[in-house]
């Protein structure tokens, strides 16, 4: 029996131990969940929750600084509670040692223990988009958690996203930012094309129905598979993982055989929540010091555009981190490997000034 044939619950417990088990063997404190739930929430679209269940998982004492944390599309908190990101920046002596940091990492509206399609409500679930996610985050760490100010708001990919929402949002409530693997700008060109793919992938699969389907419709399961590789790995990466078309075979095998227990409704909003992103008009409003960590490979993020040193100028205290392209490197994936970036990111955090708590 797989994990993907249990009830929902089994599989969850079991993968919340695994987690679990995981942090304990880590050098820092073990993860502790919850969910608070955001009452009467209007999303951007005018549509309304009654109650909206937001989860989350924290490490450290609450009386540490406050660290907000946000995960890429289709992760949750716990895809951050891996060895290659957690295990290099949580334990004793990294840069955001638990013992003296309050580390918050919130489940995306649509993701981990937050509400989603799946659920129940399927297709009728309201049409989110970024900025209902960075709404709710804001929420849950001021209503919820009470904080009025955070040392750092650090995200990956869609995180990264949301990151730069954050400062342009609530510019008073954190001393500093870290956007990785993602821009400012609009959501367009191949990362948007590729996204259209998948989420089209859903739409135009008979067996999705509107959404009202009693088993999981096959063709995102290919197309999830389709987007990875196209948008992910780096190609000096793939070279040396699949020099030959037999090892290319064999690696393209190996992931379609990989479980994939999505739900298909919980999938294409995921995706489709990007459709309007746009940082890029407030960035006048950022005040806190901000890091951007790119990588030279990543596929969604192309340097060569030029985008990120243009809008970087906008701001008055932004830099680049640029993640040399090399046979280690990962793409768009490299930034969910800590230790390309955690040293100077913490050399570069201990710099940044404390700000008063702004309240907003």
């Amino acid at each position: 029996m797989t994990i993907a044939s249990w009830p929902r619950r089994a599989a969850a417990a079991f993968i919340l131990s695994i987690v679990a088990m995981a942090a304990s063997a880590a050098d820092y404190p073990a993860p502790k969940r919850g969910v608070w739930v955001a009452k009467d929430f209007r999303f951007q679209s005018g549509e309304t929750l009654a109650e909206l269940k937001l989860g989350y998982a924290t490490i450290g004492d609450p009386a540490g600084e406050p660290v907000v944390i946000l995960h890429g599309t289709a992760g949750s908190a716990a895809s951050l509670l891996t060895p290659a990101f957690a295990g290099e920046l949580f334990g004793p002596g990294q840069p955001l040692d638990a013992a003296k940091y309050f580390i918050i990492l919130p489940d995306a509206i649509g993701a981990g223990a937050s509400s989603k399609p799946s659920d129940g409500l399927k297709a009728k679930f309201p049409r989110y988009n970024y900025e209902d996610m960075v709404s709710a985050q804001h929420k849950l760490v001021s209503e919820g958690l009470g904080l009025r100010h955070v040392r750092l708001v650090l995200g990956n990919s869609m995180g990264g996203m949301h990151v730069w929402l954050w400062g342009v949002r609530h510019p008073d409530f954190m001393d500093a930012l870290v956007p990785m693997a993602s821009q400012p700008t609009p959501m367009s060109s191949r990362n948007w094309m590729m996204r259209r793919m998948i989420i089209d992938a859903v739409r135009n699969d008979p067996e999705w129905k509107g959404g009202d389907y009693t088993t999981q419709p096959p063709a995102f399961r290919t197309a999830n598979v389709f987007f990875g590789i196209a948008t992910s790995g780096g190609t000096l990466a793939y070279q040396k993982l699949a020099p030959t078309r037999e090892a290319a075979d064999a690696l393209l095998d190996e992931r379609l055989k990989a479980a994939f227990s999505a739900d298909a409704n919980d999938f294409l909003y995921q995706w489709d929540s990007s459709r309007d992103y746009d940082a890029s008009q407030g960035l006048g409003a950022i005040k806190a010091p901000l890091l951007a960590i790119n990588s030279a490979d990543d596929e969604r993020n192309p340097p060569e555009t030029g985008i990120m040193e243009r809008e970087l100028k906008r701001l008055a205290n932004g830099r680049l981190l640029l993640i040399p392209a090399s046979e280690d490197t990962r793409g768009h994936g490299t930034t969910g490997l800590a230790k390309f970036w955690a040293k100077e990111m913490g050399v570069w955090l201990a710099a940044v000034p404390k700000r008063a708590a702004g309240g907003n």
